[in-house]
């Protein structure tokens, strides 16, 4: 293998030099590894909860250990890779550490033999990938100059594509072209799903060591250097900002507090506890960081929390078309296989046939969408050209509503493949646009605790959608999942009004 610029020991400059195709190739060849496991995770997690027991209703509740790890993880892990450098660089300890954890994770979940052990690897799981991935989104803003940094963004579009539908399409795979088996009794994951996470598991810690290998990374002074013009314009958090903190704290404690009441009083589902919780946690958490900041004891949480307040209008504008493009990929990442399996193939039982090829069906569902969107990511750079980063994601996020819609209307399951199409340009594009626009926005000293916070912006969706979709579908849609899919499709489209209104750079 050979080692990719940019060259660890060049001259300080007073702006980025421009990389090439190869090099960026290398920077991103990794993302395939991560979503690999993230292919695995959402095509198969439901499937693996409904074969250990878990009811319809109940799905969602159980998902949501993901969305709470990556708010707890990104962050963190965003502002240490900050301030990191030894051997291997700045970013990459973080991704070869995450990848190693995620790998141990992808073997052992498909044996869990109860549904809460089940759950906790998804948590692990989930912690494991973060690790990884945060720095890789900061990763592309260190390395690439501004102009460079769409192609960036929208490279780790395109292996994020063919991970997933690497990932997606294994189940489908093992069973119709190798005879192994789609289905096992009741508590029993499927072999073609355990083999399935297997290899994905291999595949994922190769991948992640190409990237870890074959790029260097620019040293702080370096990034100092690169972005000392930009840096100047943003001014230091201030003793009242501080106050802030803890009064912001307090009123999202005394939220969190009337909302807990309210579940018990009124007698509510019982999810909407954990997002009552999570909301009276968050305040307790601001009130002890602002009594911390008050008294002038910095650490790490304090400057988060910093950075939170100070967060461009570009990326507050960002964070509304996230939330909402978020809510509609986790109400189908949750809900598709059910949907499915119910709707289009009358089998909702998971220990029936029907239930194995339906799921099996999903997983190449996935996978479609997923190449759709390796391939668009070489058109949305274009389109971008034409319309303008916000306008090009307003488009792509329209089209995923009308694919959602397509899966609610379409009734043969071998159609399904065509809304899968719009679907694909939205991943795309949400894994790819966002980024671009913020790494724009946002100065470089502070690139990956800023992509760290900005998956605050997804995990709060999640989180929501996590809470409240199960008993929205029980309480108004009588328990059908596919369901799920036309609220997905809602949201999309607010998303897409939303990135219109996103300010520009400086703003």
């Amino acid at each position: 293998m050979t080692t990719s610029t940019p060259d660890a020991h060049a001259t300080l400059a007073s702006a980025r030099p421009r990389l090439s195709g190869w090099a960026i190739w290398n920077m991103c060849v990794g993302f395939f590894g991560i979503q690999i496991g993230f292919g695995l995770q959402n095509a198969n997690t439901s499937r693996i909860f409904q074969t250990l027991g878990a009811e319809v209703d109940s799905l969602a509740i159980l998902w949501i250990a993901a969305p709470l790890t990556g708010l707890l993880v990104q962050p963190i892990v965003g502002h240490f890779s900050d301030r990191t450098w030894g051997p291997l660089g700045r970013r990459r300890p973080y991704f070869l550490v995450g990848a190693i954890l995620t790998t141990l994770a992808l073997i052992v979940m498909p044996h869990s033999p109860y549904l809460w052990m089940a759950a906790s690897m998804l948590w692990i799981m989930d912690a494991s990938i973060n690790i990884t991935m945060e720095p890789f989104r900061a990763f592309v803003g260190d390395n690439l100059p501004a102009e460079q940094r769409t192609t960036g963004y929208a490279m780790q579009s395109f292996f994020i594509g063919a991970g997933a539908v690497f990932a997606s399409c294994l189940p489908w795979v093992l069973t119709n072209w190798f005879s192994v088996a789609s289905t096992a009794p009741e508590g029993v994951v499927p072999m073609a799903v355990r083999i399935s996470f297997y290899v994905g598991a291999a595949a994922l810690l190769a991948a992640v060591l190409w990237t870890v290998f074959t790029t260097r990374e620019y040293s702080p002074e370096q990034i100092e250097a690169f972005e000392a013009a930009r840096d100047a314009g943003h001014a230091p958090t201030t003793a009242r900002s501080r106050t802030a903190w803890y009064t912001g704290g307090l009123i999202w404690a005394l939220a969190g507090a009337i909302a807990v009441g309210a579940v018990n009083i009124l007698g509510l589902q019982k999810e909407l506890y954990v997002l009552a919780g999570f909301v009276l946690a968050f305040g307790l958490m601001q009130m002890a960081v602002g009594a911390l900041a008050a008294a002038g004891r910095s650490n790490a949480l304090t400057e988060i929390m910093a950075d939170i307040f100070a967060m461009p209008k570009t990326m507050q504008g960002l964070a509304v078309v996230q939330f909402f493009s978020w809510f509609a990929l986790f109400a189908m990442w949750i809900y598709m296989t059910p949907a499915v399996t119910a709707v289009h193939y009358a089998s909702p039982d998971p220990t029936s046939a029907g239930y194995g090829e339906g799921a099996n069906w999903v997983g190449v569902l996935m996978g479609i969408y997923n190449g759709v969107a390796a391939l668009a990511a070489f058109l949305i750079p274009v389109l971008a050209q034409k319309t303008g980063l916000r306008g090009a994601h307003a488009v792509n996020l329209a089209l995923g509503a009308a694919g959602f819609l397509g899966v609610f209307l379409i009734r043969d399951p071998a159609l399904l493949w065509l809304p899968m199409i719009g679907v694909g340009f939205a991943w795309a594009s949400i894994v790819s646009m966002p980024y671009a626009i913020l790494a724009n926005a946002v100065p470089g000293r502070k690139m990956g605790v800023y992509m760290g916070v900005f998956n605050i912006f997804i995990v709060v969706p999640q989180l929501v959608a996590a809470t409240i979709l199960g008993a929205v579908l029980k309480g108004v849609f009588g328990g059908q999942p596919i369901w799920a899919l036309a609220i997905g499709a809602v949201s999309f489209l607010i998303a897409a009004g939303a990135s219109l209104l996103v300010p520009k750079e400086g703003a």
